[in-house]
C-alpha cells in the first residue's frame, strides 16, 4: 500500500488513477502528523479489512443441542 499526502495526491491524480487501475492501493494522509483520511482502492479489491467482533472473538464457542427449543417470549424474558 502506497502512502501519499493530499497535496501529492492532487498533483499526481492522473498517475494515481493509473496505479489504482493496475491494482495499487493508495493511503491518503493529511497534516504534519500524516493522519490517514482515506483509502483509494481498486473496485475489485478482494482484500477487506478484518473486523474484530469482541475481545472474546475466537476464544469461545456456543453449541446448541438438536433438541434445543425456545419461544420468542422465553428468549425476550417476557
Amino acid at each position: 500500500m502506497k502512502k501519499m499526502s493530499v497535496g501529492e495526491f492532487k498533483t499526481n491524480f492522473s498517475q494515481v488513477i493509473e496505479e489504482v487501475k493496475a491494482g495499487e492501493k493508495i493511503v491518503v494522509t493529511f497534516g504534519r502528523k500524516k493522519k490517514v483520511i482515506g483509502y483509494f482502492l481498486p473496485e475489485n479489491s478482494a482484500e477487506k479489512p478484518k473486523r474484530k467482533l469482541s475481545i472474546l472473538a475466537g476464544k469461545s464457542e456456543v453449541i446448541f443441542e438438536k433438541d434445543f427449543e425456545m419461544t420468542e417470549e422465553e428468549f425476550l424474558n417476557l
